[in-house]
């Protein structure tokens, strides 16, 4: 019996700079934001026969809201289909957003060392941006971060 084949996608959603911030708010990543804005992107470019093939095996596997990296699981028949239509979201909520495939692997262990590695980058990037105002939450939180992915598995 073979296994169910997957695919992984580490993906970093960027703030868009050629487009303006229609409110006040910064934008919030979370699983179920980015897989809103996904799902939506799918219908929209491939209908519903195309969503129902993808729904499947789509699934938000690790998000960041400091960083914005996020891991991405889909089917091998079908990665390329969610590939192209992650490439096509434009927002998530009312932010606009670009979205960068950073690593594809079909393993979620190589996928994790990935992020875990450009994870570690942005965090130092952070720091030394921030500087001396970096809250001790924002510490905090960005290590229980790193402990989640390390903990990431199937």
């Amino acid at each position: 019996m073979v296994g169910f084949k997957n695919r992984y996608m580490g993906m970093e959603v960027m703030l868009d700079p050629n487009k303006e911030i229609s409110g006040d708010d910064p934008i919030v990543i979370t699983q179920f934001n980015i897989s809103k804005a996904v799902k939506d992107s799918i219908l929209i470019n491939l209908g519903e026969c195309g969503l129902a093939s993808l729904i499947g095996s789509f699934q938000v596997k690790y998000v960041n809201p400091i960083t914005k990296l996020c891991i991405i699981r889909a089917s091998r028949d079908e990665y390329q289909k969610l590939w192209s239509s992650i490439s096509l979201v434009r927002s998530i909520g009312n932010c606009p957003v670009i979205c960068n495939l950073l690593h594809l692997s079909g393993s979620i262990k190589a996928c994790k060392n990935a992020a875990l590695k450009s994870d570690e980058l942005k965090l130092e990037q952070y720091k030394l941006m921030v500087g001396a105002r970096l809250s001790a939450d924002v510490t905090q939180h960005m290590q229980n971060c790193l402990e989640k992915i390390k903990l990431l598995e199937h």
